[in-house]
């Protein structure tokens, strides 16, 4: 599976650098993840449950981060295992700014397989953009300036291309072993 696409943040560039490195802000923004450990400034361990399709399905996988160029861009590489099945893949991150916002693009190649494989892509794609709309709305709410003055108040994202396929991809590789990619 190839995904790509973009998401506009409304915060500076470095911030939202430091909030894709930081395990805390991301174990809070990935629906379910129950886990999210910094093993050194470059490899993660996570653990996520989320349901898609019958499944119920708990992830625990490796993220590394690769070609690194604070705060500009990263290739996350991870995988991640399951009972009902396993993910591997890559995404490749890039943070732009323009006008006080930063633009996340990512170009993620992800792999599925087992059990989970089956569902099919119509409910792979619901579950997705369920996701998707979760962790970009708690990230956004995380790393916004408004959220600093504001923490009740809730803030929409913006999405510029949305591919619902992208956060299952980013959300397996960070839970398991994706981040995220946040894009904006």
């Amino acid at each position: 599976m190839k995904l790509s696409g973009s998401y506009k943040i409304p915060t500076d560039k470095q911030t939202v650098w430091e909030a894709l490195n930081n395990p805390d802000v991301l174990q809070k923004c990935i629906p379910g993840c129950e886990e999210f450990k910094k093993n050194s400034d470059t490899s993660f361990t996570a653990t996520a449950t989320n349901k898609i399709g019958p499944f119920n399905a708990s992830f625990t996988g490796e993220v590394e981060l690769q070609d690194l160029n604070p705060p500009n861009s990263y290739t996350l590489v991870g995988q991640g295992n399951s009972p009902v099945g396993f993910a591997s893949g890559e995404a490749k991150v890039a943070l732009t700014e323009e006008g006080g916002q930063t633009i996340l693009t990512y170009d993620v190649e992800a792999n599925v397989g087992g059990k989970i494989a089956q569902v099919g892509s119509r409910l792979i794609d619901m579950t997705a953009k369920k996701m998707a709309d979760i962790f970009f709305g708690k990230f956004t709410d995380e790393v916004s300036p408004a959220s600093l003055s504001a923490p009740q108040q809730s803030n929409s994202v913006t999405a510029t291309k949305f591919n619902k396929k992208i956060i299952y991809a980013v959300a397996t590789l960070v839970s398991l072993g994706l981040i995220l990619l946040a894009i904006y």
